[in-house]
């Protein structure tokens, strides 16, 4: 492409530029198959983040990146720099960020000192979040954190982030007109983070991690949080012909990005760029990940506007190049030419792989000895109880073995409450929150800009489950979907868009490849069923190590609109007045519950492949429905069944509610036509869920939803869960469930 051989500094940027993280070579045709087109759409894939219109003139920008590989190898400044990092994502279109969200995965968190990695991994990644979050001033407003034994040796950190803007002030990246000039903004550039998340990302972890650490990219929260408002300003001001974030692989791709999408050139002068060790060698200002760095495209007459405001907020600012007509990227150190690439090579023309893949005899094959121990014999499911997990001494299936299957659910890591890590977090900072962790299946946040207030809302959600994509990629990925959709009409709020995180193995290999193909096309399934466009996203592969891969975990983020800010639906039982009549409670939605993929297999060691299929037409009917009933005011609560089947979901809506419950399953358990009790109780499945409220209102809905798709179970009320299924009755008080589900996660790290 050069005619030449290349020189050091053009082939550490070719390297960079194509490599898995920066140039998606494995995953980019696939991810072309993904509906991205929707009436709302304001930008979609491309650009920093996807951004879609929410009405009274405002946008909301949004996307998800991972940040795995610098976590797993330096937690907190791994975490710490993904949450920066995609908050510059956000502002880069001029979109003020209001929420971050994240979906965070670990090995199995024991008890005592079982799991030193999965201890110090967790403490320093949440750690890492709460640092820099707080300190910038964004709320972290929901997540998820699962504990899975393939994770153990690479932990997975994605972090979502909300942003809002004028629907017609959205800035792209592309840079425009030929002498416009080429603007640094914010920290000097290091050593810290060269090669970073670029190279990192693009191989598998090994022993020598820890000799990566210096790879690892150093935050610092001030310094984002001025360059926030000063972009801010520059922004409002139009003085901006376009603006890039500088993250993986830093100047290289911000300027070869913003060259393409223009269709132009850029000469660069390294020679110009503020550094914090003055002996850097051009090839290394070229690809240093340093952090809170922002490149903008200015017209020669705001230059001295654009660096006044910097002054102001002391932003460092310096003009390091200029947009040119040519064809390439030069780079310079001073007065001396070093490096000359052609835009097109760098970007347009990066070799893309097709993938070969190969659905394997027994999809769980690759993590069999780590979730179920050393003794496990197949998958036919006959291998003993997990060696990862002791889930309490009374975990079994005679006499009493509900009741103490639901308490060692309900204090099972993947269940039990998270209050010791949203707690570290702020989310209330910006005062526009209005449901927080543990209030609603979604996170509901006011929609203003600048003090106008609309009176309307919007809610956002993160999900995916690694263990039930491994299980079946296409449906367990078709749920992520549905599951997002399920939070978020449990708040009421319809979906806009969605933004993903691809979490996956080596894609070289024939079965992770068969993974990451069934699970794009299960989002995509998803996706076009709800007519829900895909606005942008990431992909993270070779996410393994010396004993394997991890699960394959796609990762969805969506956020939808609330009509009204103070009709946002929550997730706990609501206790009847005195002289009012208690809450009917009913399941709606085609709920139909298996062990198959579930946390009670998981529990047991039974882990199967397959997951049984399921009709999308009739999720989205339940989604509507319960969505539409929330909105309206009509029902006291809302939660989707998810981990732990219909048992786990009733009693966390009693917990949160602090009021008791009488429910007869037995409605459930002649619709699903099966004889385990236990699959009733516990099993999963998408679309389902257990709604609450006056018993006129629960009767209309059983008309709307016909009698397949709504089971009425029982009454709120008392100080005890009581739930009968056939001949298996389980009574607890709400205070005992409620021990279970609040201690249990916190005593595995005290």
């Amino acid at each position: 492409m050069l005619g030449r051989e290349p020189n050091a500094l053009e082939l550490a940027v070719f390297s960079l530029l194509w490599s898995e993280h920066c140039a998606y070579k494995h995953s980019k045709k696939l991810l072309s198959t993904l509906p991205t087109e929707g009436e709302r759409v304001l930008l979609g894939p491309g650009e920093n983040a996807g951004a879609v219109d929410v009405g009274d003139g405002l946008a909301v920008a949004f996307k998800v990146e991972s940040h795995n590989h610098p976590s797993a190898v330096e937690p907190f400044q791994g975490a710490a720099t993904g949450v920066g990092g995609i908050l510059r994502d956000v502002f880069a279109l001029g979109a003020r960020p209001i929420a971050v969200l994240d979906s965070l995965r670990f090995g199995e968190l024991e008890k005592n000192d079982e799991s030193p990695r999965t201890r110090y991994l967790l403490e320093h990644v949440v750690g890492g979040i709460a640092a820099y979050g707080n300190s910038v001033g964004v709320p972290t407003v929901g997540g998820e954190i699962y504990f899975e034994a393939p994770y153990e040796q690479n932990c997975l950190v994605n972090a979502m982030c909300v942003g809002i803007a004028p629907a017609d002030r959205m800035l792209r990246s592309a840079a425009g007109g030929p002498g416009n000039l080429i603007v640094l903004m914010g920290a000097r550039t290091g050593r810290d983070g060269i090669g970073g998340a670029s190279v990192l990302a693009s191989a598998e972890l090994d022993e020598a991690d820890q000799a990566k650490r210096p790879s690892v990219q150093i935050g610092d929260p001030l310094e984002e949080s001025k360059l926030i408002e000063c972009c801010m300003e520059l922004v409002e001001a139009d003085v901006l012909v376009a603006l890039q974030d500088l993250g993986a692989a830093g100047l290289s791709s911000s300027t070869a990005e913003m060259a393409s999408k223009g269709e132009v050139g850029l000469d660069l002068d390294v020679g110009k760029v503020p550094l914090r060790e003055a002996d850097m060698e051009p090839f290394e200002v070229m690809i240093s990940e340093s952090q809170e760095r922002m490149l903008a495209v200015v017209e020669p007459r705001q230059l001295d506007r654009v660096l006044a405001v910097c002054g102001k907020w002391e932003v460092n600012a310096t003009a390091i190049g200029e947009v040119t007509g040519t064809p390439n990227l030069r780079v310079f150190a001073d007065d001396e030419l070093v490096g000359e690439m052609p835009v097109t090579a760098l970007v347009d023309e990066c070799p893309l792989y097709d993938l070969e893949p190969e659905e394997p005899e027994d999809p769980l094959g690759p993590y069999r000895a780590r979730i179920a121990g050393p003794s496990a014999k197949s998958s036919t499911g006959d291998s003993p109880k997990s060696q990862s997990f002791s889930a309490e001494s009374h975990l079994h299936e005679g006499g009493d073995g509900q009741l103490s299957s639901l308490l060692a659910l309900l204090g099972s890591p993947n269940i039990a409450s998270r209050r010791w890590a949203f707690e570290q977090y702020d989310c209330v900072v910006g005062s526009r929150t209005v449901r927080r962790p543990e209030q609603a299946d979604a996170a509901v946040l006011k929609l203003a800009y600048e003090g106008r207030e609309t009176g309307r809302a919007i809610a956002v959600s993160i999900d995916g489950n690694g263990r039930r994509v491994a299980c079946d990629p296409y449906i367990g990925a078709a749920e992520a979907v549905i599951e997002c959709a399920a939070n978020l009409a449990c708040a009421g709020a319809r979906p806009l868009g969605l933004t993903n995180c691809l979490n996956f193995g080596n894609p070289e290999k024939p079965h992770i490849a068969w993974q990451l193909e069934r699970a794009v096309s299960g989002i995509g399934g998803a996706c076009r069923a709800l007519e829900v466009p895909v606005v942008g996203g990431n992909v993270s592969l070779y996410n393994e190590g010396n004993e394997g891969p991890i699960y394959p975990t796609p990762v969805v983020g969506m956020v939808g609109e609330l009509a009204r800010d103070d009709r946002s639906g929550c997730s706990a039982f609501r206790a009847a007045q005195p002289g009012d009549e208690p809450d009917m409670i009913a399941l709606i939605g085609p709920f139909a519950p298996s062990l198959r993929g579930s946390e009670l297999a998981k529990l047991r060691g039974r882990l199967e492949p397959g997951l049984e299929p399921f009709d999308l037409a009739a999720a989205r009917a339940a989604i509507e429905l319960v969505r539409n009933a929330v909105a309206d005011g009509r029902v006291s609560s809302a939660h989707d069944i998810s981990e732990g089947g219909i048992a786990c979901c009733l009693a966390e809506c009693a917990i949160w509610g602090r009021v008791g419950a009488s429910v007869d399953l037995e409605p459930l358990l002649r619709r699903a036509g099966i004889d385990d009790v236990a699959a009733v109780l516990f099993g999963e499945g998408p679309a389902g869920f257990v709604v609450s409220g006056p018993r006129e209102v629960l009767l209309e809905l059983s008309t709307q939803a016909g009698p397949s798709a709504f089971l009425a179970l029982g009454a709120v009320g008392g100080d005890s869960i009581r739930i009968s299924a056939g001949a298996a009755t389980i009574d607890v008080s709400v205070e005992d469930a409620r021990g279970a589900f609040d201690t249990a996660f916190s005593a595995r790290l005290s």
